[in-house]
């Protein structure tokens, strides 16, 4: 049975528990279960802290999980992103008072203040930027103010937060992150296992391009469907199938969800009519 880590809570574990279910698997209805087993679908679903669930699939304990790619770094366990997932986005910035330090050189010889002490010292090292870093769990805004750093390094989405406290990022983002499905590098598995997890990992890209895409039909001259198709490739390629009315045809194309209203008066433009979009909720390509 493939055992599968979960956010137990926060935004991380809502969206993951939607992108699960949407991929046909089992979830819990009641957020204070630890555990759910999937029989049908031979999975086991464990719930835990996000910034826990490197550490147990790096070690063995659990086979496969979904974290952000920022505790993912900032656990330094010897776990792999196999592909982002598309949600819990955020960006990491460099904050201090506003107007005293404007780029990565003023960090020399700084204190600071983070929850990320992993993603931060790693960035560091690699810039080659002598600075002590310490672990504040918690809100670290106020870490300035009370003396206890110089700077502080932190998740950023408005800046909002930030202004309320006179503070201001600078320099260049450490970190663009995201949920990501994590698993073992050169992980060795039986033939189950390793069919069990082809199969998760098939349904969850499934569900994500679903997401991304939705499917279009229309019917349109047979002597336009060049131009058409060239507007609107699809993934391999259209279906297209004859109408009662000579001339005619009826094409089925999936399309990206972006852009896909100007698709539309594009393709009516070039002879399209009964053009109509639907969504798509899972799919295997």
């Amino acid at each position: 049975m493939l055992r599968v880590a979960v956010p137990n809570k926060g935004a991380l574990s809502v969206a993951s528990a939607e992108i699960l279910s949407e991929a046909g698997y089992k979830q819990r209805s009641d957020s204070k279960k630890l555990t759910l087993v999937d029989a049908e679908n031979g999975v086991e679903f464990f719930y835990l802290r996000p910034r826990d669930i490197a550490l147990y699939v790096a070690d063995g304990t659990l086979d496969i999980g979904i974290t952000g790619r920022d505790l993912l770094r900032d656990s330094g366990a010897n776990a792999t992103e196999l592909r982002p997932l598309g949600f819990g986005r955020s960006r990491f910035f460099f904050a201090g008072p506003a107007g005293r330090y404007a780029s990565l050189a003023d960090l020399h010889g700084l204190r600071i203040a983070t929850s990320y002490v992993g993603v931060v010292q790693a960035y560091l090292d690699e810039h080659g930027i002598d600075a002590t870093v310490t672990r504040l769990d918690g809100a670290v805004e106020t870490s300035i103010q009370l003396g206890v750093a110089d700077v502080i390094a932190d998740v950023v989405e408005t800046g909002s937060t930030l202004r309320q406290a006179g503070l201001a990022t600078f320099g260049e983002s450490l970190l663009d992150s995201e949920a990501v499905l994590i698993g073992r590098p050169d992980d060795e598995r039986t033939v189950e296992q390793a069919g069990a997890l082809r199969v998760f990992r098939r349904r969850v890209e499934g569900v994500l391009v679903a997401r991304s895409y939705v499917m279009m039909d229309y019917d349109i001259a047979e002597t336009d469907v060049a131009a058409a198709t060239a507007a609107a490739p699809g993934i391999e390629s259209p279906t297209i199938s004859p109408l009662q009315r000579e001339g005619w045809v009826a094409v089925r194309v999936m399309v990206p969800r972006a852009g896909a209203q100007r698709l539309m008066d594009e393709l009516y433009d070039l002879g399209a009519r009964g053009i109509l979009m639907t969504e798509i909720h899972a799919c295997r390509l």
